[in-house]
């Protein structure tokens, strides 16, 4: 039986081992580098905007948009912390729906933006941002949601 255990005991560790490996090839963080910043419509639960961007501007229904910055990126989502486009927290490693600074994650749809971003995996964060075509951080291709 004890021969059972250890070697179940192996067999745990070397598979968690693995799968960790494997999760980070295809997640990069650079937490101290500037974060690429987008600019989205903020004009409240009742507005229907939608507009996303690289660079300020007006919503569709002429308020400024809001700026922050791109903390992730999971799927077509942007998860974006709202402190500001020059900010360059993370994600609150304790809280993964606010950032470091403690102001919440907003969740932007990037489907039909136009703008191009990382998406290594499914869930990265090299929090690449772009209104061009071009490369990511960890060298991948930038994808546009359609």
């Amino acid at each position: 039986m004890n021969r059972l255990n250890l070697a179940l005991s192996v067999l745990i560790v070397v598979s968690l081992s693995f799968l960790s490996s494997c999760a980070s090839m295809h997640t990069c963080q650079h937490p101290a580098e500037k974060r690429d910043a987008i600019y989205f419509c903020a004009c409240g639960p009742d507005c229907k905007c939608d507009k996303v961007s690289k660079e300020p501007g007006k919503c569709a229904c002429g308020k400024d948009m809001a700026g922050g910055h791109v903390v992730k990126v999971e799927g077509d989502e942007a998860l974006v912390c709202v402190c500001g486009p020059d900010c360059t927290c993370a994600l609150d490693p304790n809280d993964p729906t606010k950032c470091g600074c403690g102001k919440p994650v907003k969740r932007i749809n990037l489907k039909g933006s136009g703008l191009y971003f990382c998406n290594c995996g499914g869930s990265c964060l090299c929090n690449t941002v772009s209104d061009k075509p071009g490369t990511c951080k960890c060298g991948m291709p930038l994808h546009q949601a359609k």
